[in-house]
């Protein structure tokens, strides 16, 4: 895999180094100051990159190699592990603008992760959705390397949301303690290949315009980018720069402080480059029972319905209740051809 290396200048959006939240010898003030630069973050942005995270470039490096093969693979091929035969796991293979976004198809082609669950596992048995067993494509490797990524970049989501909480002056556990002991994992592997898009059909971007839907999402782009964030300032690029991964913080921990912390909206560009691109979206989310409730007594948070200023018009405010409940709803318009399965 080559690397193109990008100055941090032509970033618009902060670079976090998180090393004191992710050593656990690092000193109080070291957190603190961490913790400070993502409160700033979060207010003003909603996005930020993060470095000296503690993935080994390796794994990252041996998972693009895997997914550029899997992708690579005939049509037919890869829909031997297509979304339908996952049932309510909602896990598998998806084609090139199988999944919409605000109505409209987006212009790639992914893989649907979670954690792994065997098909014994209660939550299964009871029929959970958004829970079971993974379709790990038949390529050697690459079900270890999707697994141990997706642990690694898990701890990387315990230990940022370690920060939100301090940066909110909450203790250091608030989250794991109400939210994320066992979070809701759902990763993707995208795909954004370089091809035009056929006659009549409508797919202006390689994502549409949108928010996450909830707590924090981390992710690894490769070298050829296309992620835009609506600022303040308006629309800026979010290029990739080596050794850092892009958070950004979703509708729910926006309930949560009370619009204090916002959900940004972002963007990707259809891929016009001449190589196809890979994305590496892992949504670290509260678990699936965990009702959602505004943080008390926190100082700043208007608790206001900004429906009005929000790209889909929605009050995330309203919603009062588990966290499952909200991204079902989100799922039947993502899918809807399996929202029979999913819901």
């Amino acid at each position: 895999m080559t690397t193109e290396i990008v100055s941090s200048s032509a970033a618009s959006l902060p670079v976090i180094d998180i090393a004191a939240l992710v050593h656990p010898d690092a000193d109080d003030a070291a957190r603190a100051a961490v913790a400070h630069a993502m409160g700033s973050a979060c207010r003003e942005h909603g996005f930020f990159y993060i470095r000296h995270h503690g993935v080994p470039q390796d794994l990252i490096d041996r998972l693009h190699a895997l997914s550029q093969a899997f992708f690579s693979w005939p049509e037919e091929s890869k829909m031997q592990w297509r979304m339908a035969l996952g049932g309510r796991a909602w896990r598998g293979y998806f084609k090139v603008g199988g999944e919409l976004t605000s109505g409209l198809p987006d212009w790639k082609e992914g893989l649907y992760l979670g954690t792994e669950l065997p098909a014994t596992h209660p939550l299964v048995q009871a029929g959970t959705p958004v829970h079971g067993p993974n379709l790990f494509p038949e390529l050697e490797g690459y079900r270890e390397a999707i697994l141990q990524y997706m642990e690694a970049v898990t701890q990387v989501g315990h230990r940022v949301m370690e920060g939100i909480a301090l940066s909110l002056g909450l203790p250091v556990s608030y989250f794991s303690q109400r939210y994320t002991a066992d979070p809701l994992v759902l990763f993707r592997i995208f795909n954004y290949p370089s091809m035009d898009v056929p006659a009549g059909v409508d797919a202006p971007w390689g994502v549409g315009e949108h928010t996450d839907y909830g707590l924090l999402t981390i992710l690894y782009q490769d070298r050829i980018g296309g992620l835009s964030v609506h600022t303040p300032s308006g629309w800026v690029d979010a290029p990739p720069l080596p050794g850092t991964f892009v958070c950004n913080i979703g509708d729910m921990l926006d309930r949560m402080t009370g619009g204090l912390y916002k959900s940004t909206p972002h963007r990707v560009r259809r891929n016009t480059s001449g190589t196809d691109r890979l994305s590496f979206p892992l949504f670290f989310d509260p678990n699936f029972e965990a009702r959602v409730r505004r943080i008390e007594g926190l100082a700043g948070a208007p608790a206001r319905d900004d429906s009005s200023e929000r790209w889909d018009k929605a009050n995330v405010h309203a919603f009062n209740g588990r966290y499952g409940d909200y991204l079902l709803a989100k799922v039947s318009k993502v899918f809807p051809e399996l929202k029979d399965e999913v819901l």
